[in-house]
């Protein structure tokens, strides 16, 4: 359904709009597999996590053959898939691949720690060589945790913590966003990637932002980045040149507003695309 509605309110014409041409290749759907794990007690829908994994793997790597890939969702389990496949393009091209993670969550656990047993809080654990997946597939590329940045952290537990910090994982959370602004890190990131020709991946999930301007998300963190913020960011993503592939995850518009969040996700990926504030109408009320 998150797709649906970011198609519904105009995500294709968004694009176009910034003189991009647009193909739609539609849902990808997993294929089972013979080495598809049994459920476990404790994990919620292994089995259908792992085939999404290998399906959107394989999509990511042969779409960043052929131009900008922008993978809808769904929620942010699909990262394992996208990221992994993404990375696997990159060591392809001889290149490194840096992720951008906006996030109110670092989703690092592993299928072994998480007490939920929701596998969208494994993602960036999986696609980091993190041990605990021995169900999933080998990944052929491992994404160095020192190419991951995290922004807009705001609900980490604690098993959560003690990974980030064993690791050398970039982390500006809300508190260091409040007092330096989103400028500060970001920055210093993209200049890492362009420092070391690295292809660049950003995963946006709707909990990045504030609840009070994007409610239509399950996972819901008061706090987050404002809309400014947001635009900001997809700004300075836009000036720098490096973004090479995105994902706009946990979209769930059951819990939206007359499809306000998804709405303002259309707009943020304008911004990453160029759109500036004079390119706007300002409408009088």
């Amino acid at each position: 359904m998150g797709p649906d509605a970011l198609r519904t309110v105009g995500i294709e014409q968004a694009i176009a709009d910034q003189g991009h041409r647009v193909v739609d290749l539609g849902d990808v759907a997993p294929k089972p597999h013979a080495d598809d794990p049994a459920d476990r007690d404790g994990v919620h829908k292994l089995a259908e996590n792992v085939a999404w994994t290998r399906a959107l793997a394989d999509v990511a790597k042969e779409q960043m053959t052929h131009g900008f890939p922008i993978f809808m969702g769904g929620d942010h389990a699909l990262s394992s898939g996208t990221v992994s496949g993404v990375a696997s393009f990159a060591a392809s091209v001889d290149r490194p691949l840096f992720v951008l993670w906006l996030d109110a969550h670092p989703d690092f656990h592993t299928p072994h720690s998480t007490s939920s047993g929701n596998l969208h809080g494994t993602p960036v654990a999986y696609v980091t060589g993190q041990a605990g997946f021995e169900d999933y597939p080998a990944l052929d590329v491992v994404v160095p945790p020192c190419n991951v940045a995290m922004i807009g952290l705001r609900s980490v537990d604690l098993a959560e913590k003690k990974a980030l910090q064993a690791l050398n994982i970039s982390v500006a959370d809300m508190r260091y966003i409040d007092e330096f602004g989103m400028k500060a890190p970001l920055k210093a990131f993209l200049d890492r990637v362009r420092d070391e020709n690295g292809l660049l991946h950003v995963s946006l999930d709707v909990d990045f932002l504030d609840p009070a301007i994007a409610p239509a998300v399950g996972t819901t963190v008061p706090g987050g980045a404002t809309e400014r913020e947001g635009h900001l960011v997809m700004e300075f993503l836009h000036d720098s040149g490096l973004v090479s592939s995105m994902d706009i995850v946990e979209l769930n518009p059951i819990l939206d507003d007359t499809g306000k969040t998804a709405r303002l996700m259309v707009d943020l990926l304008g911004s990453l695309l160029g759109r500036r504030i004079f390119d706007r109408t300002t409408w009088s009320f």
